[in-house]
Protein backbone atom coordinates (compact mmCIF):
# COMPACT_ATOMS: atom_id res chain seq x y z
CA UNK A 1 0.00 0.00 0.00
CA UNK A 2 2.81 2.39 0.89
CA UNK A 3 4.63 1.77 -2.38
CA UNK A 4 1.46 2.27 -4.41
CA UNK A 5 0.77 5.53 -2.54
CA UNK A 6 4.27 6.77 -3.29
CA UNK A 7 3.97 5.78 -6.96
CA UNK A 8 0.58 7.52 -7.26
CA UNK A 9 1.98 10.72 -5.78
CA UNK A 10 5.06 10.72 -8.02
CA UNK A 11 2.77 10.27 -11.02
CA UNK A 12 0.99 13.53 -10.09
CA UNK A 13 4.23 15.53 -10.08
CA UNK A 14 4.96 17.26 -13.41
CA UNK A 15 8.06 16.05 -15.22
CA UNK A 16 8.40 19.04 -17.56
CA UNK A 17 9.64 22.61 -17.36
CA UNK A 18 7.11 25.34 -16.50
CA UNK A 19 7.52 28.28 -18.88
CA UNK A 20 4.95 30.91 -19.84
CA UNK A 21 2.21 29.01 -18.03
CA UNK A 22 2.86 25.87 -20.09
CA UNK A 23 4.45 22.55 -19.19
CA UNK A 24 7.00 21.69 -21.86
CA UNK A 25 9.85 19.30 -22.50
CA UNK A 26 13.42 20.53 -22.40
CA UNK A 27 15.06 21.49 -25.68
CA UNK A 28 16.44 18.38 -27.32
CA UNK A 29 14.51 16.15 -24.95
CA UNK A 30 17.21 16.36 -22.25
CA UNK A 31 16.33 14.63 -18.97
CA UNK A 32 17.73 14.07 -15.50
CA UNK A 33 17.04 11.53 -12.77
CA UNK A 34 15.85 12.27 -9.24
CA UNK A 35 16.95 9.79 -6.58
CA UNK A 36 15.71 8.68 -3.17
CA UNK A 37 18.74 9.10 -0.84
CA UNK A 38 17.38 6.39 1.46
CA UNK A 39 17.68 3.74 -1.25
CA UNK A 40 19.81 5.25 -4.00
CA UNK A 41 17.09 4.34 -6.50
CA UNK A 42 15.76 6.69 -9.17
CA UNK A 43 12.21 7.81 -8.40
CA UNK A 44 11.41 10.05 -11.38
CA UNK A 45 12.82 11.26 -14.69
CA UNK A 46 12.26 14.95 -15.38
CA UNK A 47 13.19 17.60 -17.93
CA UNK A 48 16.76 18.92 -17.92
CA UNK A 49 16.70 22.56 -19.00
CA UNK A 50 19.17 24.00 -21.49
CA UNK A 51 20.37 27.53 -22.23
CA UNK A 52 17.60 27.79 -24.84
CA UNK A 53 15.00 26.96 -22.20
CA UNK A 54 16.48 29.60 -19.91
CA UNK A 55 16.05 32.20 -22.65
CA UNK A 56 12.41 31.20 -23.11
CA UNK A 57 11.79 31.49 -19.37
CA UNK A 58 13.40 34.93 -19.28
CA UNK A 59 11.28 36.07 -22.22
CA UNK A 60 8.10 34.94 -20.46
CA UNK A 61 9.04 36.66 -17.19
CA UNK A 62 9.91 39.92 -18.96
CA UNK A 63 6.81 39.90 -21.14
CA UNK A 64 4.52 39.37 -18.15
CA UNK A 65 6.19 41.80 -15.76
CA UNK A 66 4.18 44.91 -16.62
CA UNK A 67 0.78 43.25 -16.40
CA UNK A 68 1.63 41.49 -13.13
CA UNK A 69 2.95 44.71 -11.59
CA UNK A 70 -0.34 46.41 -12.50
CA UNK A 71 -2.38 43.61 -10.97
CA UNK A 72 -4.14 44.85 -7.84
CA UNK A 73 -2.28 44.00 -4.62
CA UNK A 74 -5.45 42.43 -3.27
CA UNK A 75 -5.60 40.08 -6.25
CA UNK A 76 -1.96 39.10 -5.82
CA UNK A 77 -2.54 38.53 -2.12
CA UNK A 78 -5.63 36.42 -2.66
CA UNK A 79 -3.77 34.14 -5.07
CA UNK A 80 -1.13 33.54 -2.40
CA UNK A 81 -3.82 32.96 0.20
CA UNK A 82 -5.55 30.39 -2.00
CA UNK A 83 -2.17 28.72 -2.46
CA UNK A 84 -1.78 28.58 1.32
CA UNK A 85 -5.21 26.99 1.74
CA UNK A 86 -4.65 24.39 -0.96
CA UNK A 87 -1.22 23.57 0.45
CA UNK A 88 -2.84 22.76 3.80
CA UNK A 89 -5.27 20.42 2.05
CA UNK A 90 -2.37 18.64 0.37
CA UNK A 91 0.00 18.75 3.34
CA UNK A 92 0.39 14.97 3.50
CA UNK A 93 1.27 14.78 -0.19
CA UNK A 94 3.89 17.51 0.01
CA UNK A 95 5.37 16.00 3.17
CA UNK A 96 5.71 12.58 1.59
CA UNK A 97 7.18 14.06 -1.58
CA UNK A 98 9.89 15.86 0.40
CA UNK A 99 10.70 12.69 2.32
CA UNK A 100 11.04 10.74 -0.92
CA UNK A 101 13.39 13.17 -2.66
CA UNK A 102 15.30 14.59 0.30
CA UNK A 103 15.09 11.93 3.01
CA UNK A 104 13.89 13.83 6.06
CA UNK A 105 11.53 11.97 8.42
CA UNK A 106 7.83 12.47 7.66
CA UNK A 107 7.22 14.30 10.94
CA UNK A 108 9.82 16.90 9.99
CA UNK A 109 8.49 17.09 6.45
CA UNK A 110 5.03 17.87 7.83
CA UNK A 111 6.62 20.58 9.94
CA UNK A 112 8.18 22.07 6.82
CA UNK A 113 4.81 22.17 5.10
CA UNK A 114 3.54 24.24 8.01
CA UNK A 115 6.59 26.50 8.00
CA UNK A 116 6.70 26.90 4.23
CA UNK A 117 2.99 27.60 4.07
CA UNK A 118 3.35 30.47 6.52
CA UNK A 119 5.34 32.44 3.95
CA UNK A 120 2.37 32.24 1.61
CA UNK A 121 0.00 33.43 4.32
CA UNK A 122 2.35 36.15 5.60
CA UNK A 123 3.11 37.66 2.22
CA UNK A 124 -0.51 37.37 1.07
CA UNK A 125 -1.14 39.86 3.88
CA UNK A 126 1.91 42.00 3.15
CA UNK A 127 0.92 42.42 -0.52
CA UNK A 128 -1.74 44.97 0.48
CA UNK A 129 0.50 46.76 2.99
CA UNK A 130 3.19 48.08 0.66
CA UNK A 131 3.35 51.63 1.93
CA UNK A 132 4.62 55.00 0.74
CA UNK A 133 4.49 58.51 2.16
CA UNK A 134 3.44 62.01 1.24
CA UNK A 135 4.38 65.31 2.83
CA UNK A 136 5.86 68.75 2.53
CA UNK A 137 9.56 69.09 1.95
CA UNK A 138 11.46 70.88 4.74
CA UNK A 139 11.55 74.15 2.77
CA UNK A 140 7.79 74.13 2.23
CA UNK A 141 8.23 74.67 -1.51
CA UNK A 142 6.86 71.36 -2.67
CA UNK A 143 5.35 68.01 -1.80
CA UNK A 144 7.31 64.77 -1.63
CA UNK A 145 5.73 61.52 -2.79
CA UNK A 146 7.61 58.32 -1.96
CA UNK A 147 6.35 55.06 -3.44
CA UNK A 148 7.52 51.46 -3.61
CA UNK A 149 7.66 49.80 -7.04
CA UNK A 150 8.28 46.16 -8.00
CA UNK A 151 11.97 45.76 -8.74
CA UNK A 152 11.20 43.61 -11.79
CA UNK A 153 11.84 40.08 -13.09
CA UNK A 154 13.60 37.99 -10.46
CA UNK A 155 15.73 34.85 -10.59
CA UNK A 156 15.39 32.63 -7.53
CA UNK A 157 17.87 29.81 -6.86
CA UNK A 158 16.84 27.45 -4.07
CA UNK A 159 18.79 24.75 -2.17
CA UNK A 160 17.99 21.07 -1.70
CA UNK A 161 17.61 20.88 2.08
CA UNK A 162 14.19 22.57 2.50
CA UNK A 163 12.54 21.99 -0.88
CA UNK A 164 9.23 23.68 -0.04
CA UNK A 165 10.11 26.36 2.50
CA UNK A 166 13.02 27.76 0.49
CA UNK A 167 10.75 28.02 -2.56
CA UNK A 168 7.88 29.73 -0.75
CA UNK A 169 10.25 32.02 1.15
CA UNK A 170 11.42 33.48 -2.17
CA UNK A 171 8.41 33.06 -4.46
CA UNK A 172 5.82 34.51 -2.07
CA UNK A 173 7.46 37.94 -1.49
CA UNK A 174 8.40 38.27 -5.16
CA UNK A 175 4.84 37.67 -6.30
CA UNK A 176 3.36 39.79 -3.50
CA UNK A 177 5.58 42.71 -4.53
CA UNK A 178 4.47 42.46 -8.16
CA UNK A 179 7.58 40.78 -9.56
CA UNK A 180 7.56 37.93 -12.04
CA UNK A 181 10.00 35.17 -11.17
CA UNK A 182 11.98 32.24 -12.50
CA UNK A 183 12.86 29.64 -9.89
CA UNK A 184 15.65 27.11 -10.32
CA UNK A 185 15.38 24.39 -7.68
CA UNK A 186 18.35 22.26 -6.71
CA UNK A 187 19.04 19.33 -9.02
CA UNK A 188 18.81 16.93 -6.07
CA UNK A 189 15.30 17.94 -4.91
CA UNK A 190 13.32 19.53 -7.76
CA UNK A 191 10.05 17.61 -7.44
CA UNK A 192 8.54 19.65 -4.60
CA UNK A 193 9.00 22.88 -6.54
CA UNK A 194 7.41 21.37 -9.65
CA UNK A 195 4.43 20.19 -7.63
CA UNK A 196 4.15 23.60 -5.96
CA UNK A 197 4.19 25.36 -9.34
CA UNK A 198 1.31 23.10 -10.40
CA UNK A 199 -0.54 24.16 -7.23
CA UNK A 200 -0.01 27.85 -8.06
CA UNK A 201 -1.34 27.23 -11.54
CA UNK A 202 -4.45 25.60 -10.05
CA UNK A 203 -5.21 28.59 -7.79
CA UNK A 204 -5.14 31.00 -10.71
CA UNK A 205 -1.63 32.39 -11.03
CA UNK A 206 -1.55 34.06 -14.48
CA UNK A 207 0.57 32.51 -17.21
CA UNK A 208 4.14 33.77 -17.30
CA UNK A 209 4.29 35.08 -13.73
CA UNK A 210 6.35 32.09 -12.55
CA UNK A 211 8.73 29.84 -14.43
CA UNK A 212 10.48 26.70 -13.18
CA UNK A 213 13.74 25.45 -14.65
CA UNK A 214 15.06 22.08 -13.49
CA UNK A 215 18.57 21.33 -14.69
CA UNK A 216 21.78 19.46 -14.03
CA UNK A 217 23.84 22.28 -15.59
CA UNK A 218 23.02 25.10 -13.20
CA UNK A 219 25.93 27.37 -14.00
CA UNK A 220 25.39 27.21 -17.75
CA UNK A 221 21.63 27.75 -17.50
CA UNK A 222 21.91 30.54 -14.93
CA UNK A 223 24.60 32.57 -16.69
CA UNK A 224 22.48 33.96 -19.56
CA UNK A 225 19.58 34.76 -17.23
CA UNK A 226 21.83 36.72 -14.87
CA UNK A 227 23.46 38.50 -17.81
CA UNK A 228 20.10 39.48 -19.35
CA UNK A 229 19.51 43.25 -18.88
CA UNK A 230 15.81 42.61 -18.27
CA UNK A 231 16.55 40.72 -15.06
CA UNK A 232 16.54 43.01 -12.02
CA UNK A 233 16.83 40.73 -9.00
CA UNK A 234 18.84 37.66 -7.99
CA UNK A 235 18.11 35.66 -4.85
CA UNK A 236 20.24 32.67 -3.87
CA UNK A 237 20.40 30.28 -0.94
CA UNK A 238 23.40 27.95 -0.84
CA UNK A 239 27.12 27.81 -0.20
CA UNK A 240 29.28 30.90 0.22
CA UNK A 241 31.67 30.05 -2.68
CA UNK A 242 28.76 29.76 -5.12
CA UNK A 243 27.19 32.91 -3.68
CA UNK A 244 30.41 34.85 -4.22
CA UNK A 245 30.55 33.68 -7.82
CA UNK A 246 26.94 34.77 -8.39
CA UNK A 247 27.59 38.16 -6.82
CA UNK A 248 30.41 38.72 -9.29
CA UNK A 249 28.09 37.85 -12.17
CA UNK A 250 25.34 40.08 -10.77
CA UNK A 251 27.69 43.03 -10.52
CA UNK A 252 27.79 43.55 -14.28
CA UNK A 253 24.04 44.20 -14.36
CA UNK A 254 24.00 46.00 -10.97
CA UNK A 255 21.31 43.55 -9.86
CA UNK A 256 19.53 43.70 -6.55
CA UNK A 257 20.75 40.62 -4.67
CA UNK A 258 19.75 38.57 -1.67
CA UNK A 259 22.29 35.98 -0.54
CA UNK A 260 21.62 33.48 2.23
CA UNK A 261 24.91 31.63 2.44
CA UNK A 262 26.87 29.32 4.71
CA UNK A 263 26.84 29.13 8.47
CA UNK A 264 28.96 27.93 11.38
CA UNK A 265 26.54 28.48 14.23
CA UNK A 266 27.87 28.56 17.81
CA UNK A 267 25.72 27.10 20.60
CA UNK A 268 26.78 28.56 23.94
CA UNK A 269 25.89 26.86 27.22
CA UNK A 270 26.80 28.89 30.31
CA UNK A 271 27.35 27.55 33.80
CA UNK A 272 23.98 28.89 34.99
CA UNK A 273 21.98 27.43 32.10
CA UNK A 274 18.97 25.20 32.66
CA UNK A 275 20.60 22.02 31.37
CA UNK A 276 17.31 20.30 30.62
CA UNK A 277 16.35 23.17 28.30
CA UNK A 278 19.88 23.40 26.90
CA UNK A 279 19.92 19.71 25.98
CA UNK A 280 16.48 19.94 24.38
CA UNK A 281 17.55 23.04 22.49
CA UNK A 282 20.76 21.34 21.39
CA UNK A 283 18.87 18.40 19.92
CA UNK A 284 16.57 20.76 18.02
CA UNK A 285 19.34 23.04 16.81
CA UNK A 286 21.64 20.21 15.73
CA UNK A 287 19.51 17.29 14.52
CA UNK A 288 16.59 19.08 12.87
CA UNK A 289 16.63 18.11 9.21
CA UNK A 290 19.36 15.54 10.01
CA UNK A 291 21.73 18.43 10.70
CA UNK A 292 21.38 19.62 7.10
CA UNK A 293 20.38 23.21 7.79
CA UNK A 294 22.30 26.47 7.54
CA UNK A 295 20.87 27.29 10.98
CA UNK A 296 22.14 24.01 12.48
CA UNK A 297 24.34 24.45 15.52
CA UNK A 298 27.85 23.62 14.38
CA UNK A 299 30.01 24.27 17.44
CA UNK A 300 28.80 23.53 20.97
CA UNK A 301 30.78 25.84 23.23
CA UNK A 302 30.06 24.75 26.80
CA UNK A 303 31.32 26.12 30.12
CA UNK A 304 33.94 23.80 31.57
CA UNK A 305 31.99 23.32 34.82
CA UNK A 306 28.96 21.77 33.07
CA UNK A 307 30.55 20.32 29.93
CA UNK A 308 30.76 16.72 31.18
CA UNK A 309 27.16 16.67 32.39
CA UNK A 310 25.91 18.33 29.20
CA UNK A 311 27.80 15.78 27.10
CA UNK A 312 26.45 12.88 29.16
CA UNK A 313 22.83 14.00 28.80
CA UNK A 314 23.13 14.79 25.11
CA UNK A 315 24.86 11.48 24.35
CA UNK A 316 22.14 9.52 26.12
CA UNK A 317 19.50 11.13 23.92
CA UNK A 318 21.49 10.90 20.68
CA UNK A 319 22.36 7.22 21.20
CA UNK A 320 18.62 6.46 21.37
CA UNK A 321 17.84 8.06 18.00
CA UNK A 322 16.51 5.71 15.36
CA UNK A 323 18.11 5.80 11.90
CA UNK A 324 16.17 4.74 8.82
CA UNK A 325 14.08 5.72 5.83
CA UNK A 326 12.02 8.78 6.64
CA UNK A 327 8.74 7.04 5.80
CA UNK A 328 9.24 4.47 8.58
CA UNK A 329 7.48 4.92 11.92
CA UNK A 330 9.67 6.24 14.72
CA UNK A 331 12.63 7.25 12.54
CA UNK A 332 14.27 10.48 13.70
CA UNK A 333 17.41 10.40 11.55
CA UNK A 334 16.97 9.87 7.83
CA UNK A 335 19.69 9.66 5.19
CA UNK A 336 22.03 12.47 4.25
CA UNK A 337 21.39 13.87 0.81
CA UNK A 338 24.06 11.76 -0.93
CA UNK A 339 27.27 9.79 -0.40
CA UNK A 340 29.37 12.94 -0.74
CA UNK A 341 27.69 14.34 2.37
CA UNK A 342 28.44 11.10 4.23
CA UNK A 343 32.08 11.24 3.14
CA UNK A 344 32.32 14.78 4.52
CA UNK A 345 30.94 13.73 7.92
CA UNK A 346 33.37 10.82 8.05
CA UNK A 347 36.30 13.09 7.20
CA UNK A 348 35.40 15.77 9.75
CA UNK A 349 35.01 13.28 12.60
CA UNK A 350 38.20 11.43 11.69
CA UNK A 351 40.17 14.70 11.64
CA UNK A 352 38.80 15.64 15.08
CA UNK A 353 39.70 12.22 16.53
CA UNK A 354 43.20 12.39 15.08
CA UNK A 355 43.62 15.69 16.93
CA UNK A 356 42.56 14.16 20.25
CA UNK A 357 38.76 14.28 20.30
CA UNK A 358 36.64 11.46 21.71
CA UNK A 359 33.58 9.97 20.02
CA UNK A 360 30.92 9.37 22.70
CA UNK A 361 28.39 7.78 20.34
CA UNK A 362 28.09 7.15 16.61
CA UNK A 363 30.98 8.19 14.43
CA UNK A 364 30.48 5.89 11.45
CA UNK A 365 28.58 5.56 8.20
CA UNK A 366 25.74 3.02 8.21
CA UNK A 367 26.36 -0.01 6.02
CA UNK A 368 23.93 -0.93 3.28
CA UNK A 369 21.88 1.00 0.74
CA UNK A 370 21.31 4.70 1.09
CA UNK A 371 23.49 7.53 2.37
CA UNK A 372 23.16 7.11 6.12
CA UNK A 373 25.48 8.33 8.88
CA UNK A 374 25.08 7.59 12.58
CA UNK A 375 24.01 10.47 14.85
CA UNK A 376 27.25 11.38 16.58
CA UNK A 377 28.59 13.23 19.62
CA UNK A 378 32.27 14.24 19.72
CA UNK A 379 33.85 15.91 22.75
CA UNK A 380 37.26 17.34 23.54
CA UNK A 381 37.57 18.86 20.06
CA UNK A 382 40.89 20.66 19.69
CA UNK A 383 41.30 24.16 18.32
CA UNK A 384 42.10 24.10 14.62
CA UNK A 385 40.03 20.97 13.93
CA UNK A 386 38.23 21.01 10.58
CA UNK A 387 34.93 20.35 12.32
CA UNK A 388 35.18 23.78 13.99
CA UNK A 389 35.96 25.61 10.74
CA UNK A 390 33.66 23.95 8.21
CA UNK A 391 29.88 23.70 8.08
CA UNK A 392 29.16 20.08 9.04
CA UNK A 393 25.74 19.66 7.38
CA UNK A 394 25.21 16.33 9.08
CA UNK A 395 24.13 14.76 12.41
CA UNK A 396 27.38 15.43 14.27
CA UNK A 397 27.45 17.36 17.57
CA UNK A 398 30.94 18.61 18.50
CA UNK A 399 31.77 20.00 21.95
CA UNK A 400 34.48 22.39 23.10
CA UNK A 401 34.76 24.17 26.45
CA UNK A 402 35.21 27.77 27.58
CA UNK A 403 36.23 29.45 30.82
CA UNK A 404 34.34 32.76 30.96
CA UNK A 405 32.08 34.98 28.88
CA UNK A 406 34.92 36.70 27.05
CA UNK A 407 36.41 33.32 26.10
CA UNK A 408 32.99 32.09 24.90
CA UNK A 409 32.42 35.16 22.73
CA UNK A 410 35.92 34.97 21.24
CA UNK A 411 35.44 31.32 20.30
CA UNK A 412 31.94 31.94 18.95
CA UNK A 413 33.10 34.82 16.73
CA UNK A 414 36.20 32.96 15.49
CA UNK A 415 34.69 32.25 12.06
CA UNK A 416 34.14 34.05 8.78
CA UNK A 417 30.43 33.19 9.04
CA UNK A 418 27.72 34.95 11.00
CA UNK A 419 24.26 33.54 10.34
CA UNK A 420 22.88 32.50 13.73
CA UNK A 421 23.99 31.84 17.27
CA UNK A 422 22.33 30.11 20.23
CA UNK A 423 22.76 31.07 23.88
CA UNK A 424 21.55 29.29 27.01
CA UNK A 425 21.84 31.24 30.25
CA UNK A 426 19.58 32.34 33.10
CA UNK A 427 21.40 35.69 33.34
CA UNK A 428 19.22 38.20 31.50
CA UNK A 429 21.91 40.89 31.44
CA UNK A 430 24.36 38.42 29.90
CA UNK A 431 21.78 37.52 27.29
CA UNK A 432 21.40 41.21 26.45
CA UNK A 433 25.17 41.62 26.12
CA UNK A 434 25.45 38.63 23.82
CA UNK A 435 22.81 40.01 21.46
CA UNK A 436 25.35 42.76 20.77
CA UNK A 437 28.66 40.91 21.06
CA UNK A 438 27.86 37.82 18.97
CA UNK A 439 28.57 38.57 15.32
CA UNK A 440 25.46 36.96 13.85
CA UNK A 441 22.37 38.13 12.02
CA UNK A 442 20.09 36.09 14.30
CA UNK A 443 20.25 34.71 17.83
CA UNK A 444 18.18 32.22 19.78
CA UNK A 445 18.17 33.01 23.51
CA UNK A 446 17.24 29.86 25.42
CA UNK A 447 15.56 28.42 22.31
CA UNK A 448 16.85 25.92 19.76
CA UNK A 449 14.64 26.82 16.79
CA UNK A 450 14.00 30.42 15.77
CA UNK A 451 12.93 30.50 12.11
CA UNK A 452 9.56 32.16 11.54
CA UNK A 453 7.88 33.64 8.48
CA UNK A 454 7.21 36.87 10.41
CA UNK A 455 10.88 37.34 11.30
CA UNK A 456 13.77 38.60 9.13
CA UNK A 457 16.07 35.69 8.24
CA UNK A 458 19.67 36.39 7.24
CA UNK A 459 23.25 36.77 8.37
CA UNK A 460 26.33 38.97 8.45
CA UNK A 461 29.93 38.53 7.30
CA UNK A 462 30.20 35.69 4.76
CA UNK A 463 26.79 34.32 5.69
CA UNK A 464 25.15 36.68 3.24
CA UNK A 465 23.33 39.91 2.56
CA UNK A 466 19.65 40.81 2.64
CA UNK A 467 16.78 39.34 4.63
CA UNK A 468 13.97 36.91 3.87
CA UNK A 469 10.68 36.84 5.74
CA UNK A 470 9.23 39.45 8.07
CA UNK A 471 8.45 43.04 7.22
CA UNK A 472 11.87 43.20 5.58
CA UNK A 473 11.29 40.32 3.19
CA UNK A 474 9.02 42.06 0.70
CA UNK A 475 11.30 45.10 0.49
CA UNK A 476 13.96 42.89 -1.10
CA UNK A 477 11.67 42.92 -4.17
CA UNK A 478 10.77 46.62 -4.12
CA UNK A 479 12.57 49.75 -5.27
CA UNK A 480 11.92 53.20 -3.83
CA UNK A 481 10.76 56.03 -6.10
CA UNK A 482 10.70 59.67 -5.01
CA UNK A 483 8.64 62.36 -6.78
CA UNK A 484 8.65 66.08 -6.00
CA UNK A 485 5.63 68.20 -6.96
CA UNK A 486 5.22 71.98 -6.67
CA UNK A 487 3.59 73.52 -3.64
CA UNK A 488 -0.15 73.26 -4.46
CA UNK A 489 -0.85 76.48 -2.53
CA UNK A 490 1.76 78.61 -4.26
Amino acid sequence: MTESREAALLEKVPHQLFIGGQWRDATGGRTLEVYDPATGASIKTIANASVEDAAAAMDAAADTQESWARTAPRVRGEILRRAFDLLQERADEFALLMTLEMGKPLAEARGEVGYGGEFLRWFSEEAVRIAGRYGSNPEGTGRMIVTQMPVGPSYLITPWNFPLAMATRKIAPALAAGCTAIVKPAELTPLTTLYFAKLLQEVGLPDGVLGVLTTSTSAAVSAPIIADPRLRKLSFTGSTPVGVSLLKQAADGVLRTSMELGGNAPFLVFEDADLDKAVEGALQAKFRNIGQACTAANRFIVHESVADEFARRVTERVAAMRVGRGTEEGVTIGPLINDTAVDKAVSLVQDAVQRGATVLTGGSRVAGAGSFYQPTVVTGVAAGSDILREEIFGPVLSIVTFTDEADAVAKANDTEYGLVGYVFTRDFARGQRLTETLQTGMMGLNVGVLSNAAAPFGGVKQSGIGREGGLEGIHEYLSTKYVLTPDPFA
